[in-house]
């Protein structure tokens, strides 16, 4: 059988990067801490730096559980890595976010470890105050699980500029896998929002004549160490990368905007009738007229209401109003009634006119106040200790 004549194509092989290492980590930020890391230190030396971290920081337990796991399980992460290497160097500039999300890795780290499963599980039980985390602390773990997959579309900006694609990554059906809600997009979006900053201020980075010309020492100083730490960028790739976290940042804001849209109004509690006329004055009796007010919850609800003031001498009729349908009451006041038709007229012989009243069905009623041949004038609302609640129809 003939050979293929066809050249065998030359394997492509990755050119050592020359540094230092870990120990020469830049400490004047964390993006620059963090692009140092992946880009110019070598993948073996990330698992070492958490290796060694760990030995010196936390119990020789859980060191033994996690030298039981894989190399890639440790050394898997440079971001960890990172983190690792600042908490001894630069403490101060690991974000909030990353402090805790390294503490409940190396945690993961170690359950995965450990090969007497039946013994933890009870020392599990037998714990009397066992940690329920809060539904913050249970958002806050979920946004950092939803970061992981974000942070490696991130890092590709670091391994290969060029075929970095700034909108590369489908957020849409990312959030909706990992069941992102407005408070995990929300945690998100703060998580990113330092990084954005930054980039943003790369983008405007000063060119080294303009630094040149800067008069104040200290502001000079500032924009040359920020140069130092991104001067390796072009402008088109410090671009590309602000694209990226304002994809990013954009993506989170649609999904809290879109919340609130679709957030449904609180509907307010029907406060009960007692509730409503607790504050109503009224006169429950009067010995004079010999009258008796109505039960005042009668007034809730009803679409004509009847009272008589024993110190002005004065009969109302309320009428429901035709877009409130029924009255109701709100403090001491009856509301809801038609300010056109409720009127009140003042009674010449009072005695007469009531006991009239109180004989009338509801067809003589309806004339009622019509018939008083005295001049008539709007009702307010308004009850008070000297009003008789004569009736309540609904």
């Amino acid at each position: 059988m003939a050979k293929s004549t066809t050249p065998r194509k030359k394997k492509t092989v990755r050119a050592t990067r020359r540094t230092t290492g870990m120990k020469a980590i830049p400490t004047n930020s964390w993006a620059a801490a963090k692009f140092y890391t992946h880009y110019e230190v070598e993948g073996r030396e990330w698992g070492a730096t958490v290796k060694d971290w760990l030995k010196a920081n936390i119990d020789k337990k859980k060191v033994a559980a996690i030298n039981k796991l894989p190399d890639w399980k440790v050394g898997a992460y440079s971001h960890w890595a990172c983190v690792a290497q600042l908490k001894e160097s630069a403490p101060h500039l690991i974000p909030n976010e990353y402090e805790k999300g390294f503490s409940k890795w190396i945690e993961k780290l170690v359950a995965e470890g450990e090969v007497i499963a039946k013994e933890k599980k009870k020392e599990e039980k037998t714990q009397k105050n066992v940690h329920v985390p809060t539904i913050q602390e249970r958002i806050t773990e979920q946004a950092q699980e939803a970061c992981e997959a974000i942070e490696e579309w991130l890092d590709g900006f670091i391994t290969d500029k060029k075929k970095f694609d700034p909108k590369g990554f489908d957020f849409v059906s990312h959030f909706a896998r990992q069941k992102v809600s407005q408070a995990h997009a929300r945690k998100i979006q703060k998580y990113y929002k330092s990084e954005l900053e930054e980039a943003r201020l790369i983008v405007k980075m000063p060119t080294p004549q303009a630094i040149a010309k800067i008069k104040d020492p200290l502001k000079k100083d500032l924009e040359l160490q920020f140069r130092e730490g991104y001067g390796h960028l072009t402008k088109k790739e410090a671009k590309t990368y602000l694209d990226a976290l304002e994809t990013l940042d954009g993506a989170c804001m649609m999904l809290i905007e879109a919340s609130k849209a679709n957030r449904k109004p609180r509907v307010k509690k029907a406060q009960s009738k007692d509730k409503l006329v607790a504050k109503l004055k009224y006169k429950a009796t009067d010995d004079k007229y010999q009258l008796v007010s109505v039960n005042p919850l009668d007034l809730v609800e009803a679409t004509e209401v009847w009272v008589f003031n024993i110190k002005t001498r004065k009969l109302g009729k309320y009428v429901a109003a035709d877009d409130a349908t029924v009255m109701t009451v709100k403090g001491t006041t009856l509301i809801g009634f038609d300010e056109v038709k409720s009127i009140q007229k003042t009674l010449r012989k009072p005695e007469e006119t009531l006991k009239e009243f109180k004989a009338a069905g509801k067809i003589k009623l309806r004339k009622f106040i019509e018939d008083i041949a005295t001049t008539d004038t709007k009702l307010t609302g308004r009850i008070n200790a000297d009003t008789i609640l004569l009736k309540a129809i609904k």
